[in-house]
């Protein structure tokens, strides 16, 4: 099969990358490292393409999609902070370049699996968050991926098969400070023997998932004979800040406590994905679970992989 993955060569995209060339399909990546990197890729670096471009740039889409089977459309800017300074820039990268895809998709009909957010659900009126669950966004990032949702449901309507993934707390190696970036942070100070340092008072609640397993998520949605639909893309299990700062702390077997700091604008206090929908459709479930995986990386000591 022939798939082009936009950001393949960020935290998600890259690791979705690398599973496709690995079953043998021929793979595009289209990235303009804004905040991915080459070296994410040098495992296949030599089993696939890489256009160092953005999806803004609509005639080099036009000429990479004929004849494809489907995009993996992780490409976008993911900062909640920066997005607060820069929500025009937000919205052209992350709702333009989505509908750029959406209309080639239409155009030469080809799958979309992209990455959609749990931030698309706010501070949600109750926990687990189901699919159906009311769309309160907090933050100009958040309302780009709710609008982009509304584009999916728009061309699925014309035909356009896509599916959105709303990914909870990414976590894994190569992890960028985006993507669950209170963990990496976390481990980077304990690395240094430094107490983790918390934003708030530590009472906020995250649904952390693997990276890997997000990467089989999008595999099996693009596989899937499902054509349109939301799926949550979490592990139905939560940690409070605080608990996972004392969790690292205990691993590393230190003498130390966490310090505290202001609470970030736009932070959300709570997330738990209900991941049944999924599950049913797809029959995709998490395999690795955050405190298995942070024992490892610790015990290990392999700080190089965060």
């Amino acid at each position: 099969m022939k798939y082009i993955v936009t950001g393949g060569a960020g935290f998600i995209g890259s690791n979705i990358v690398k599973k496709l060339a690995a079953r043998g399909d021929k793979v595009t990546v289209i990235d303009n490292l804004n905040t991915g990197k080459e070296e994410n890729l040098e495992l296949v670096r030599d089993k696939i393409t890489f256009l160092n471009d953005t999806i803004l740039n609509m005639d080099l889409l036009e000429k990479e999609t004929k004849g494809i089977d489907g995009i993996f459309h992780q490409a976008a800017l993911a900062s909640v902070q920066d997005s607060f300074s820069k929500p025009e820039e937000y919205h052209d990268v992350n709702v333009n370049g989505t509908e750029n895809i959406l209309k080639l998709a239409k155009k030469y009909n080809f799958k979309v699996v992209y990455a959609s957010s749990s931030s698309v659900y706010g501070n949600p009126e109750k926990i687990p968050i189901s699919e159906l669950d009311s769309k309160n966004p907090i933050n100009p990032y958040a309302k780009t991926k709710l609008k982009k949702e509304e584009l999916a449901k728009k061309y699925s309507k014309i035909g356009v098969k896509v599916i959105g993934l709303r990914y909870f707390n990414v976590f894994g190696k190569g992890q960028s400070k985006e993507y669950a970036g209170v963990l990496k942070l976390f481990l980077e100070r304990i690395r240094d023997q430094l107490p983790p340092k918390i934003n708030g008072d530590g009472t906020q609640f995250r649904d952390f998932v693997y990276v890997e397993d997000v990467a089989d998520a999008n595999i099996m949605s693009m596989d899937s004979d499902v054509d349109h639909e939301f799926f949550n893309v979490g592990t139905n299990t939560s940690i409070t800040i605080l608990n996972l700062a004392k969790t690292i702390i205990k691993s590393a077997e230190l003498n130390i406590e966490p310090i505290f700091g202001p609470a970030l604008k736009g932070d959300v206090q709570k997330t738990i994905a209900n991941i049944d929908l999924i599950k049913e459709k797809i029959g995709w479930k998490p395999t690795v679970f955050l405190e298995e995986w942070i024992n490892e990386i610790i015990s290990m000591k392999k700080f190089d992989e965060i």
